[in-house]
């Protein structure tokens, strides 16, 4: 069982950065892909960003290439997201994933933990 809480979400003018994370509970932290999705109103929920269980490979959604950045520290269990030079289409509610059996690219019905959400909210 991993329970996953998220925090750093908030509110930030376009061009500013934030920094999101999530802690793990549970041994087997590891031993899973981790990921962040987000999903704005009237949206399908949606990958943003993958790791793979020891931070080997990493997948990004094209809209967020070269401005966000995903990283895991296993000692830790945390995987945290940071944000720069947000837009403000990057606003959503963003969620925190764990999948078992992804290398890191993260399915969203593969998805075997989610977190409970945290706010984004981008201001021009």
């Amino acid at each position: 069982q991993v329970q996953l809480v998220e925090s750093g979400g908030g509110l930030v003018q376009a061009g500013g950065s934030l920094r999101l994370s999530c802690a793990a509970s549970g041994r087997t932290f590891s031993r899973y892909a981790m990921g962040w999705f987000r999903q704005a109103p009237g949206n399908e929920r949606e990958f943003v960003a993958g790791i793979s269980w020891n931070g080997g490979r990493l997948y990004y959604q094209d809209s967020v290439k070269g401005r966000f950045t995903i990283s895991r520290d296993n000692a830790k269990n945390t995987v945290d997201l940071q944000m720069n030079s947000l837009k403000p289409e990057d606003t959503a509610v963003y969620y925190c994933a764990a999948d078992r059996d992804s290398g890191g690219y993260i399915v969203k019905g593969d998805v075997d933990y989610w977190g409970q959400g945290t706010q984004v909210t981008v201001f021009s």
